[in-house]
């Protein structure tokens, strides 16, 4: 299991939604391995809840088929495969080049340099191997373009895409921790910079396709790393 902790969740208002977003996030983040099953009591005693609102938060996190159930109750994280992971790009590259193009039209330069601080972020945490925070900086940097948009439409169908493809996420974190751990650093993509760069210049084509780039970046490499 990757190095994300669960917290303990308190309130009997937002229990449910509590457990239900925190698993989310751990999901897209790659916490769990694929495949890997995930009982409702181990979660109950991470969260310190009772197995109600695990059970509830499975059962939504199901439905959007970020995970799988099985007979006995137990979630199982979806395993991985090089078709699923082309049709899941698929599906990125159309929604998310959307999103990037359709946001051109309505960005301010406070969320330039919004854009920047989250590149430099990601630029940092890249070079002193903090892999899940980078991770997390990475989702950030990319959901804040694709809110210009000003779609919760697409921003929902994106969600559940980056939600679906958590446990590639965990295939991509596993292999840049080995490359710390052996000094050889992953590169920062240099997509980041040039996305920001067209978003100055309201280029609305280039961000498409830059976008684009990105993902297929990510593909081409987990390609390398999915074995069917």
């Amino acid at each position: 299991m990757a190095d994300i902790e669960l917290s303990k969740v308190v309130s009997r208002v937002t229990v449910q939604d509590g457990v239900y977003e925190q698993l989310r996030h751990a999901l897209m983040w790659g916490k769990f391995e694929p495949a890997q099953a995930i009982t409702i009591s181990s979660l109950a005693t991470e969260f310190g809840t009772s197995h109600m609102p695990v059970r509830e938060a499975l059962r939504r996190l199901a439905a959007e088929k970020g995970l799988d159930i099985a007979r006995n109750g137990s979630a199982i994280v979806p395993d991985v495969s090089k078709t699923r992971l082309n049709d899941l790009c698929q599906a990125r590259i159309a929604l998310e080049g959307l999103a990037a193009e359709l946001g051109v039209a309505h960005v301010t330069d406070e969320d330039l340099e919004r854009c920047t601080q989250l590149a430099r972020e990601h630029e940092e945490m890249g070079r002193t191997g903090e892999v899940y925070p980078m991770l997390r900086t990475n989702q950030q940097f990319h959901f804040a373009i694709y809110k210009l948009a000003g779609s919760d439409v697409l921003i929902q169908l994106i969600e559940v895409l980056w939600l679906q493809f958590g446990p590639y996420m965990r295939l991509l974190s596993a292999f840049v921790e080995k490359q710390f751990g052996s000094g050889d650093i992953h590169p920062v993509t240099p997509y980041h910079d040039m996305i920001i760069e067209a978003l100055r210049k309201r280029d609305k084509d280039a961000v498409r396709e830059l976008m684009i780039r990105d993902i297929q970046a990510t593909q081409s490499l987990l390609l390398r790393l999915c074995q069917d």
